[in-house]
């Protein structure tokens, strides 16, 4: 029952037990072409320097399916647009594929922009089937949690510059 549930998790072949015949019928479920060309051409795979000012990270997982996604922007500081981003992300891949997708989406976008880009939006442009809908939810949240550490990182900064500042008056 693993080797099914294991080629189901994937996306790759769900089943069907057939009650005629008391046998397990196979049947293909094959990703969509645009998932499947993220999945074999990822755009911005990588990570920057986490301790970069200039970077944000953002780690999210789903405990329920094992799938975790690390997003990283590198933000121009004097307009808050996003430069460049990269990804990492150990899963499936419609998961893989909402990466690569959400990390070309954000460059080139003002932070504020790039925070109203919604699962749906991913999710619809690579036809996700609903079992696979929390593949886009995670990178949602990974562009709000990348951007979310950069202005904390940038407010620390400020903060530590203030205070030196301070104390040196």
């Amino acid at each position: 029952m693993l080797f099914f549930w294991a080629l189901s998790h994937v996306g790759i072949v769900g089943t069907h037990f057939g009650q005629a015949t008391g046998g397990l019928i196979l049947l293909k479920r094959a990703y969509h072409e645009k998932v499947v060309d993220h999945y074999n051409n990822p755009r911005n795979v990588g990570s920057f320097d986490k301790n970069d000012p200039t970077v944000g990270t953002g780690l999210v997982g789903a405990p329920a399916c094992g799938d975790v996604m690390k997003l990283q922007i590198k933000v121009d500081e004097s307009s808050g647009e996003i430069v460049d981003a990269c990804f990492k992300t150990f899963g499936c891949g419609s998961a893989i594929a909402s990466s690569s997708l959400a990390s070309e989406w954000i460059k080139g976008k003002p932070m504020n922009e790039a925070i109203t880009i919604k699962n749906r939006d991913i999710a619809k442009h690579l036809s996700l089937p609903p079992v696979k809908l929390h593949c886009s939810m995670l990178a949602e949240d990974a562009i709000k949690a990348a951007v979310k550490d950069y202005r904390q990182k940038k407010e620390k900064l400020s903060v530590e510059a203030y205070v030196h500042v301070e104390t040196a008056a």
